[in-house]
């Protein structure tokens, strides 16, 4: 199995367009050693040739100009996009999808609660349907059965539903259902090699430790170091918790979780900007490297 990491940021990337926090200041003046990151977007392939996205972020343009094997290369117009998987529906995981409306049309895997916000507060959709035919909708059952995308039939797909938050546009926001947010567990059915990607990720149960326990290489929310990040950066007002991701730091955090997967490669990814582990020489950074972390870098790239 192929996985390329396309973009490793949360929503807004880094440094974020109307940021000036430290990292974001530090970055463009050259004085803070960490790399750009575009907003947060996977693709898994069998072959390396055809391959999926786990969500099409708003920089899909940019992300496929950096990795050739999405390029066209067999006809005058083609892509090696042979489909979608959508793990959310917030705006940072799903805009991408105008920017390939001259693809379409498209197969998109997502929950009914993912397909209804994106045919009613955001109706991606409904817009698309007038470019070839658009998206064709293909559920995402939560029923524990795998399911796998024609184009890459040695990958078996297991969808869990994540305790995290909807869209502001969503009637469920603040009122979380099963499938606003999901996790997948990833097997080559040739190795048994599993990967476990859960961008976002604000609470674990004991599925969802039971899945990563199942995984080979665990790819989990990195978004903030500390619940009250934004807040102590002076750049907003909300907890981590209350945007549905597990801070890493203090107890229960993530770094605290990841401790007890010791055998597994351990990768966060989906690194808001304000998150002081983009600073490579930061005693954050250093908690995590310590710790057998690692933290994900766009055009990364992955073998199991």
């Amino acid at each position: 199995m192929y996985i390329q990491v396309l973009g490793s940021a949360a929503g807004g990337g880094f440094p974020q367009w109307n940021c000036n926090c430290n990292n974001c200041h530090g970055l463009r003046q050259g004085k803070l050693r960490a790399a750009p990151r575009t907003q947060s977007s996977i693709a898994i392939s069998d072959d390396g040739v055809h391959w999926i996205l786990c969500n099409a972020s708003p920089d899909i343009r940019s992300q496929i100009e950096a990795f050739p094997a999405l390029q066209p290369a067999r006809q005058k117009r083609d892509t090696g996009i042979a489909g979608v998987i959508l793990l959310d529906s917030q705006i940072d995981h799903v805009t991408g999808l105008l920017t390939l409306r001259e693809g379409c049309p498209h197969d998109v895997w997502c929950t009914e609660m993912v397909h209804q916000d994106l045919t009613s507060g955001f109706p991606i959709f409904n817009m698309l349907a007038h470019w070839n035919g658009g998206l064709n909708h293909q559920l995402i059952q939560l029923d524990g059965q795998p399911f796998s995308v024609p184009a890459c039939p040695a990958l078996s797909i297991t969808a869990i539903s994540l305790r995290s938050n909807a869209p502001p546009y969503s009637p469920r926001r603040d009122d979380p259902h099963p499938g606003n947010n999901i996790g997948l567990l990833i097997e080559d059915t040739r190795t048994g090699k599993k990967v476990f990607y859960a961008p976002g990720l604000g609470k674990l149960d004991a599925d969802v430790l039971s899945m990563m326990r199942a995984a080979d290489c665990l790819l989990v929310d990195g978004t903030v170091w500390q619940d009250d990040e934004m807040q102590v950066c002076g750049v907003g007002t909300k907890l981590g918790s209350e945007m549905g991701h597990l801070a890493q730091s203090g107890p229960g955090g993530m770094l605290e979780v990841l401790a007890d997967f010791p055998e597994a490669r351990r990768i966060l990814i989906h690194i808001n900007n304000t998150n002081p582990i983009l600073d490579e020489d930061s005693p954050e950074r250093a908690q995590v490297q310590a710790a057998g972390v690692e933290v994900a870098y766009d055009g990364m790239s992955i073998q199991l």
